[in-house]
C-alpha cells in the first residue's frame, strides 16, 4: 500500500510555466445559455447508465462470511466491519467502545488501553474477554454476517448470534439452542459475585477491569482462575465493563441492561439531519454511546437524556451515555457555490487573467501521459476550476478552450473509449471499478479493490458538474453516464433494487468517509485526506445544482456539513485541544492518516516531519468549499506556525508550497501573495490562476473566525 500511495503526488513533475503570451482584457459577461426545459434537467435517467461487466481477477470472494441471502445484492466495501469478512476475516473491528475479534468459533471483546507518543496513537487490543460454545461438533468454522444495516452488524458463530451495535455498551449475545458456554480471559480472574436469581454476575481482573453479566434467565455460572463456565443455557446474555471500575455506575448498568438492540439505522429526514434509529427488545429503555461529534450535533430539543457522568474512553474521544432509541444530529447548513463566497476583487483581474491565458494555453488533451483515474481526474478538476475562474471574473476568451478541454478528457470515461483504462461494473461487490484496478490491485491506488472511489470520482464529477453547467445540452447528453459515476458512492438505497452498496465510502456513525477498500488492515479502515472527500461531496452537490436536482443537492450538502465537521474534530488538532494525548497534540496540527484504531502523523506517501504534504493533503483541492473547511482563523494561524519552518528543508516540492501559502493568505494576504507570485511549479491539480482566485478573494475587513467554535461558519457562509 505504500508503495502504491508513494506514486501519488510527489513523483509526479510539475509543468514549467509555458511562454508568457499578451495579456487580453477581461471581456463583459456573456447572457447566459438558454436553459433547457426543468422537467427534462430535473428528471434523473429513468434507465440507469451500465458501464460494461468487469471479470476481476484481483477481487477477494465474499461468499466466505456473508449469508447466501446477501450475495444477491451490492455489499459493503469500506465498512466499519470490513475486516470481519476479509482473509480469515480474523483482525479486530473497533465497535465503539470495544474492539472486536472474530475467531473459528468463539468471539473476543476488548476495552482497549490507549498508547500515545509524539509520532502516533492507537489502541491495544487484548483478549480481556472471549465467548464460545462448548463441545462444539466444529470448531474451525469461521462467522457469518447474517444482516448489517448502518450502524451494526449482526455475526453469527456455532450456537451463538452476537449483535454489535455501535455505540453499545453491553456486547449482546443471543445463544440461540440450549448449550454450555465457555468465557475465558488472558487476565486473572480475582473475585465473581452473583446476585440473588443468578441474572447477574459481576467480576474483577487484575488488570484492574471489572465487568458485568446479565442474562435474560437464571445462568448457572462456575469460575475458575482464568475461564467461567456455564450449564447449558439458552437465551440472552449482556456483558459490560464498568467504566473506570467505579462501582457508582454499576446501577446505571443495571438500569439500562434489560433493552437491547439488534439493529441500528440512520435517515436523511431532513437537509443537514440525521436520525438514528434502533430496533429493540426486552423491555425498559435504551443507552447508548456517544462520540465528541454526536453530542455537538445532538438536538438538544429532544427528549434525549445525557448521562454526563457516564463516559467511556475512545481513541475519539470520550463516549458519554445517551438515553433513547432514536437520536437526532443536526448540522448548521452550508451554502454550495460555484464561484468565491465573497468574491474577486476587481483591481485583480488583471493579474489572475495573466495567469489564465498561460494556464489555459497550455491545456492540450493530446500531451497528457498518465492513464492513472486518480492523476487524470485531477486534471480534469484543474482545467474545470479554470472555467469557472474565467466565469467569475467574466474573462470569457478563455471558455471555448476550457469547454473542448473538458469535452475531449471527459468523454473517452464515459464513453468506454479512454486508450489503456477506463470504468468497468463490478457485479460481485457492487460497484465501478477500473480496466486497470481488475487486473492489479495496486493500479489507480487500488480503485479496483475499492480504494479512494470517492476521491477519484470526485474529480470526475466537479469537471462534469462544470461542463454541465456550461454546456445544458452536452449535461443532457452524458446525464445517465454521470449518474451512475455518482451513484458508486453516492447511493442512499439499499437492497437487490440497487446496483451500488448504500454510501460506498461515508461512515454514518463516524459521519466521515473512508478510503480503504477491501484491503485488511489490523487497525481497521482508514483516511488520508479529508479535502479530497469533501471534495467529492461538493462535487455531488454541484452536479445537482448543474442538473436541478433539488435531491442531490440536499444529500450532497448533508454529507459535505457532515465530513467537515468530522475533519475538524479529528484530523484538525488544535494546540489546546483535549481530545488527544498532551504528547500527540504538542507535535501535530494536523493527523496524517487516521484509522478507525490509530491516529498517525505519517502520510502513505511521506514520513511525518514533511509537514508540507501533511497539510497539503488535507487541503488540496483548492475550492470555495475550502473556505468552509478552514474557517477557523485562529486554527489556520497554528497550522501555518507550524508548517513553514519545514518549507526550509532541502526538496520541498513547490506544489506543496502553494497550498500553504493559500493558509497563509486567510490571515495575511498580502505576505502570502508575494510569497505565490515567486512559486516556480504547482501541484498537479492546482495553477497558479487558481492561488491567485483564491488570495484575490480573501476579505481583508473579515478575515473570519479566530478560535472557531461550536460552528465557526454558521450564518458566515449559509444562506
Amino acid at each position: 500500500m505504500v508503495l502504491k500511495k508513494i506514486r501519488r503526488i510527489i513523483t509526479k513533475p510539475f509543468k514549467k510555466s509555458p511562454r508568457k503570451p499578451s495579456i487580453k482584457p477581461p471581456s463583459p459577461c456573456p447572457s447566459p445559455p438558454p436553459e433547457p426545459p426543468p422537467a427534462i434537467m430535473n428528471r434523473r435517467p429513468t434507465h440507469p447508465f451500465m458501464f460494461p461487466e468487469s471479470q476481476s481477477t484481483v477481487l477477494p470472494d465474499p461468499t466466505c462470511f456473508f449469508s447466501h441471502d446477501l450475495l444477491s445484492s451490492p455489499l459493503p466495501t469500506n465498512s466499519f466491519f470490513q475486516n470481519f469478512v476479509l482473509k480469515n476475516g480474523d483482525q479486530p473491528d473497533y465497535i465503539h467502545p470495544y474492539l472486536i475479534k472474530s475467531s473459528p468459533s468463539s468471539l473476543s471483546i476488548c476495552y482497549p488501553p490507549l498508547f500515545s507518543n509524539t509520532a502516533f496513537t492507537y489502541q491495544i487490543f487484548n483478549a480481556d474477554l472471549t465467548i464460545s460454545a462448548i463441545d462444539n461438533p466444529d470448531p474451525n468454522q469461521t462467522h457469518i454476517i447474517s444482516s448489517f444495516n448502518d450502524l451494526s452488524v449482526t455475526l453469527n458463530i456455532p450456537n451463538l448470534r452476537f449483535y454489535l451495535v455501535r455505540g453499545s455498551p453491553y456486547l449482546t449475545c443471543q445463544v440461540l439452542q440450549s448449550v454450555p458456554l465457555s468465557i475465558s480471559t488472558i487476565h486473572a480472574i480475582l473475585d465473581f459475585t452473583p446476585n440473588s436469581s443468578r441474572t447477574k454476575y459481576k467480576f474483577n481482573l487484575n488488570n484492574g477491569q471489572t465487568w458485568v453479566l446479565y442474562s435474560s434467565s437464571q445462568i448457572d455460572l462456575t469460575c475458575e482462575m482464568s475461564k467461567i463456565t456455564s450449564l447449558p443455557f439458552s437465551g440472552i446474555i449482556r456483558i459490560a465493563i464498568l467504566p473506570n471500575s467505579d462501582s457508582k455506575f454499576e446501577p446505571v448498568l443495571d438500569r439500562f441492561s434489560s433493552c437491547y438492540p439488534v439493529s441500528g439505522g440512520a435517515v436523511f429526514s431532513a437537509p443537514f439531519c440525521v436520525e438514528y434509529k434502533w430496533e429493540t427488545k426486552g423491555w425498559g429503555d435504551l443507552l447508548m454511546l456517544a462520540n465528541p461529534l454526536h453530542l455537538q450535533l445532538l438536538d438538544h430539543n429532544s427528549s434525549n437524556k445525557i448521562l454526563d457522568e457516564f463516559k467511556y474512553k475512545s481513541i475519539d474521544g470520550e463516549l458519554v451515555g445517551v438515553v433513547g432509541d432514536s437520536w437526532v444530529l443536526k448540522t448548521d447548513p452550508v451554502s454550495v457555490t460555484w464561484h468565491s463566497i465573497k468574491g474577486v476583487k476587481e483591481e485583480s483581474y488583471p493579474e489572475i487573467v495573466n495567469a489564465l491565458v498561460k494556464d489555459v494555453e497550455g491545456l492540450d488533451s493530446s500531451s497528457i501521459s498518465t492513464t492513472s483515474s486518480y492523476f487524470y481526474g485531477k486534471l480534469v478538476a484543474r482545467a474545470a476550476r479554470l472555467a469557472l475562474i474565467a466565469e467569475e471574473i467574466g474573462y470569457v476568451d478563455a471558455m471555448p478552450k476550457v469547454q473542448k478541454y473538458l469535452k475531449d478528457t471527459i468523454e473517452p470515461w464515459l464513453d468506454g473509449t479512454f486508450d489503456g483504462n477506463g470504468f468497468l461494473y463490478d457485479k460481485t461487490w457492487g460497484g465501478i471499478i477500473t480496466k486497470q484496478g481488475s487486473k492489479d490491485s495496486s493500479a489507480d491506488f487500488g480503485f479496483g479493490i475499492y480504494n479512494d472511489h470517492h476521491y477519484h470520482i470526485g474529480y470526475f464529477l466537479y469537471g462534469i458538474a462544470v461542463l454541465a453547467k456550461l454546456d445544458p445540452v452536452w449535461g443532457r447528453k452524458y446525464r445517465a453516464q454521470a449518474y451512475t459515476l455518482m451513484a458508486d458512492f453516492m447511493t442512499l438505497g439499499r437492497g437487490g433494487n440497487t446496483k451500488y452498496t448504500r454510501l460506498r465510502c461515508f461512515d454514518l456513525w463516524k459521519l466521515h468517509s473512508w478510503a480503504g477498500g477491501l484491503t485488511e488492515f489490523a487497525d481497521g479502515r482508514n483516511q488520508e485526506s479529508t479535502s479530497e472527500a469533501v471534495n467529492a461531496y461538493y462535487s455531488a452537490a454541484l452536479m445537482g445544482l448543474a442538473y436541478g436536482d433539488t435531491t442531490l443537492v440536499s444529500t450532497g450538502s448533508s454529507l459535505l456539513a457532515m465530513e467537515i465537521h468530522a475533519a475538524q474534530t479529528w484530523w484538525h488538532v488544535r494546540e489546546k485541544d483535549m481530545l488527544y494525548s498532551q504528547e500527540f497534540t504538542c507535535e501535530n496540527r494536523v493527523v496524517g492518516v487516521l484509522w478507525a484504531n490509530k491516529r498517525d502523523s505519517g502520510l502513505w506517501f511521506a514520513p511525518a516531519e514533511w509537514k508540507e504534504c501533511r497539510v497539503g493533503i488535507q487541503v488540496l483541492p483548492l475550492l470555495p468549499i475550502t473556505e468552509v473547511l478552514f474557517s477557523d482563523v485562529g486554527f489556520v494561524r497554528e497550522v501555518v506556525k507550524w508548517v513553514l519552518p519545514a518549507l526550509g528543508r532541502e526538496g520541498v516540492g513547490e506544489g506543496w508550497k502553494g497550498f500553504v501559502y493559500a493558509l497563509e493568505g486567510v490571515y495575511e494576504k498580502e505576505g502570502a501573495l508575494e510569497k505565490i507570485r515567486k512559486l516556480s511549479g504547482y501541484d498537479d491539480g492546482n495553477s497558479l490562476s487558481n492561488l491567485l482566485w483564491w488570495i484575490h478573494s480573501r476579505d481583508e475587513d473579515d478575515q473570519g473566525y479566530e478560535g472557531g467554535g461550536r460552528h465557526c461558519w454558521f450564518g458566515h457562509y449559509c444562506n
